[in-house]
């Protein structure tokens, strides 16, 4: 079952990582000002963020993926097993369909746009903390282009119907309760199933399962 992540007096913890200054206090002043959420810390780059590994004891962390340096994917990728429990969501100008692919497969759980709104950007904290893989809309119209395509046949990523019925599911956003209402089982039984796609597709995360159900589309 998917665990929530864990809050401070019921706020949700918030990191950053980006390189701009402006935008790091721009970011930062929407954060401070933001109901139920309560903003920890900015770096300016991957290798101070990793250097005080210590102060990032977040909920959320928000990366950019143009870092100077180690840029932000490589950064996800590195701190994703030493931080399980925190939530990363990229948050950059890029667009294209490969780099949405190795931010979702190096553990990233959410990829917006810098041109997202204050409004935007904190419904995006807030859905991401509750399990969910929030978008920016024409990020989004990606990954359904992609999710629209014929699979490659590859017995290596063998599902079942309705494993793939459920991994469908998770491409488009949903939660494991609502699965398990609009497939009418049980939530328990959604993580049976989930568990299994995760062994069959030899993946640790929900994003990482999501990347390589796109990759398989867009092959």
């Amino acid at each position: 079952m998917e665990k929530k992540v864990k809050s401070s007096g019921g706020r949700i913890r918030v990191g950053l990582v980006e390189d701009n200054a402006s935008l790091r206090k721009i970011f930062g002043d929407w954060l401070r000002n933001a109901q139920g959420i309560e903003f920890i810390k900015a770096f300016p780059d991957a290798e101070s963020a990793v250097g005080h590994v210590g102060e990032l004891d977040c909920d959320v962390i928000l990366v950019d993926i143009n870092l100077p340096g180690m840029n932000g994917i490589e950064f996800v990728k590195r701190m994703k097993p030493e931080l399980p429990q925190t939530q990363f969501m990229m948050v950059t100008v890029y667009e294209d369909t490969e780099r949405i692919f190795e931010a979702l497969a190096s553990g990233a759980s959410g990829y917006l746009l810098k041109q997202t709104t204050c409004d935007e950007l904190v419904a995006a904290i807030r859905e991401i903390s509750v399990g969910g893989a929030p978008m920016t809309t024409n990020i989004a119209r990606k990954v359904v282009k992609s999710f629209q395509r014929q699979p490659t046949t590859d017995p290596a990523y063998s599902l079942s119907p309705r494993e793939s019925e459920i991994l469908d599911l998770l491409v488009e956003g949903y939660l494991y309760k609502e699965i398990a209402t609009k497939l009418g089982v049980s939530e328990p039984t959604v993580c049976t199933f989930v568990r299994r796609i995760y062994d069959k597709l030899h993946v640790r995360s929900r994003s990482q399962a999501i990347a390589m159900r796109l990759k398989q589309r867009s092959g």
